[in-house]
């Protein structure tokens, strides 16, 4: 059932959606907590109703691309040319009275643009529990920070421990009055199952009686571990379960696993399955069909070799897929004729894919530097996906357990424990430290205690923070990107490029970046962008890029020094090459699919690359102090390579 927006029709809302709505009627900031699939969507849609009754404006940020890419598409079946979107890579109707944006382009904004924010009343910020990712997090916490007064805050979480905490730091930044709305009930109610030693167990009781044989810890290690050699936990099959879901109607199901290969695998293997009736089976074909056709997809290998998995009601979807072939799934999996999809956890994040039903296969994951067991929290924004409100009267969560890989007290404390806190993960970029001057000048120190990590720290904590970014400043005043009071204009160009301005600049000082060719510059940048995964093979270089290699480890090198010099960390990125041969092919006019036979590398990989360059681009082009010749080079370059599946605004349009 789908809620209305209108508070003048017959529809009852949640009292925690009430109380929301009360709270956004008298124009106040507020935080809404809540399960997945509780229904916080409907307090952001209604700020946003509110906002164009007022002729008002208001700006809608999320984590990721395809969260932005989906909310677009559904705001514009509502809204029509009232939504625009800006992503980096994709700028549709971007003067818009509602904005999509990810994160980091609002707090780009913030700092470059704020002229875009005038007559904006509301800010939202989905998933702001993002504020804890390793990598990205300080994006959510300088965006909340430098955000106008005038501007209210809509702050959308999962459950977190810690909301009273992050609401009076935002209070103590902003002199402001900020609510919070929490609510722990679900709305369709979660039943857990265990699969383990062969068996399917309904309560933790059966599953430590019978699953991990009364112990509690199998993990035993040197004599102890020979001493056990007889402990052998029988294998966990997976027909038996899917035949289990299928037999007793808790299909449709989302399986989630932490590996794009393994999510494959598990679909190949029960290709023999068939959900569909007849009527389905023509249905799903059809619409295939059509999809195919509208997103230029019949003659791509990937997709047809998943035709015969859709046909059975089957699917896999991850991030290293084209990105056109996973908005198919996506769409095929909410016309309800995929019964069951294997994906990774990305699938969870905010993208509003319910199931009746969702299997873990393991409970342990890579987190951005190493393996750990799940957090509280991930495990229930992936649970949370189980359960479609006004069709399931509770949804059903199945955990394939391996005593031998986890504790059975680990097993509890994931399912059953208390939620983890938000922790600051502050880190800002020399670009953010270059925008921040231009704002604050010599007093930028002072702005270190508005943050929110040093609102949890502890004085030792504190120290460190403002150490880190004082010895930023003095590493770019020893650069010459700062003077006196004022930034260079080396330090004006830099503070367009986040995340790769000390490259980028070191190198157009010296008027290195004038020389290349449009292919060589979208290589460099190329390199700059992307992060070989764990086993990636080392490439050979050939010759013609030998020189672009040098010069980047040269001046990678002189960079690294002085960040040691200063005690920075993270050091500046290092640069790969190994999408070199594939993106020269590209921009001399190859199809799609024969780079697939130049990398190693997945399809989706390749078109999100590609399309972080086109970003850099961009970002060239418009720069301060570019050089003429700069612009336009950067400008040819970004036309041939954004063209055909790389074209992620032809998507969207389509």
């Amino acid at each position: 059932m789908e809620q209305s927006l209108s508070p003048n029709n017959a529809f009852r809302y949640d009292a925690f959606q009430q109380k929301a709505i009360d709270i956004i009627n008298r124009e106040k900031s507020l935080i809404v907590s809540a399960p997945t699939g509780a229904g916080k969507t409907l307090i952001a849609e209604y700020a946003i109703e509110q906002a164009l009754a007022k002729r008002e404006k208001a700006i809608y940020t999320a984590p990721i691309k395809a969260l932005s890419n989906q909310k677009f598409r559904d705001f514009h079946q509502r809204y029509g040319d009232e939504i625009g979107i800006l992503t980096g890579d994709v700028s549709i109707n971007p003067h818009a009275p509602i904005l999509i944006m990810t994160t980091e382009i609002y707090r780009n904004t913030l700092f470059e643009n704020p002229e875009r924010l005038k007559k904006t009343a509301w800010v939202i910020f989905d998933e702001v529990h993002y504020l804890d990712d390793w990598e990205r997090g300080t994006v959510w916490e300088e965006a909340i920070m430098f955000s106008p007064l005038e501007i209210q805050l809509l702050c959308l979480s999962a459950t977190v421990p810690n909301l009273e905490e992050f609401a009076r730091w935002i209070q103590t930044v902003h002199k402001r009055e900020i609510e919070i709305v929490s609510e722990t009930h679900r709305p369709v109610p979660l039943r857990n199952f265990y699969q383990c030693q062969g068996g399917l167990f309904p309560d933790p009781h059966a599953l430590k009686k019978e699953g991990y044989l009364g112990r509690e810890n199998w993990t035993a290690s040197g004599r102890e571990r020979r001493q056990r050699l007889y402990w052998r936990a029988r294998p966990n099959r997976l027909e038996p379960l899917i035949r289990t879901l299928s037999r007793e109607e808790k299909l449709p199901a989302i399986y989630f696993t932490f590996g794009r290969r393994r999510t494959e695998t598990l679909a190949w293997e029960l290709s023999d399955f068939d959900f569909l009736n007849p009527q389905e089976k023509s249905a799903v074909t059809e619409l295939t069909q059509d999809l195919y056709d509208r997103y230029n997809l019949t003659r791509e290998r990937s997709a047809n070799e998943m035709l015969s998995l859709i046909e059975r009601g089957i699917a896999f979807h991850h991030a290293g897929m084209l990105p056109t072939l996973k908005e198919v799934i996506e769409r095929l999996f909410t016309s309800r004729l995929i019964k069951l999809i294997f994906t990774t956890e990305t699938f969870a994040l905010g993208i509003n894919m319910p199931a009746r039903s969702v299997i873990f296969d393991e409970l342990r994951k890579f987190y951005g530097t190493h393996f750990a067991n799940l957090r509280t929290r991930d495990f229930y924004q992936m649970a949370g996906r189980a359960g479609r409100r006004g069709m399931d009267r509770e949804g059903f969560v199945y955990v394939r357990v391996n005593p031998h890989d986890i504790p059975y007290p680990e097993v509890m404390r994931i399912i059953y424990g208390k939620h983890e806190p938000v922790i600051s993960q502050f880190n800002a970029t020399y670009a953010t430290v270059l925008n921040l001057f231009r704002r604050f000048g010599t007093n930028l120190p002072d702005i270190y205690p508005r943050s929110f990590h040093y609102y949890q720290s502890t004085q030792k904590g504190r120290r460190r923070g403002l150490d880190l970014l004082k010895q930023k400043l003095e590493l770019l005043k020893e650069l010459k990107y700062l003077e006196g009071e004022t930034l260079t204009p080396k330090g004006e160009f830099a503070s367009w490029l986040y995340g790769y301005e000390l490259m980028l600049s070191e190198l157009h000082a010296t008027g290195f970046l004038d020389h290349l060719s449009e292919a060589d510059l979208s290589m460099l940048l190329a390199a700059l962008v992307y992060e070989p995964r764990k086993g990636t093979t080392p490439i050979r270089i050939k010759a013609p890029i030998h020189r672009l290699r040098e010069t980047c480890e040269n001046t990678l090198h002189a960079l690294h020094y002085r960040e040691e010099k200063f005690r920075i960390y993270p050091r500046t990125k290092l640069t790969h090459f190994h999408l070199s041969d594939a993106l020269q092919a590209w921009c001399r006019g190859a199809k799609f699919h024969q780079l697939t036979e130049l990398l190693a590398v997945d399809e989706g990989e390749i078109v999100r690359y590609f399309r972080m360059v086109i970003q850099l681009l961009r970002q060239l082009q418009f720069a301060p102090h570019s050089s003429a010749g700069l612009r336009e080079k950067a400008s040819r370059a970004v036309s041939l390579i954004n063209r055909d599946v790389i074209d992620a605004e032809k998507q969207l349009r389509t």
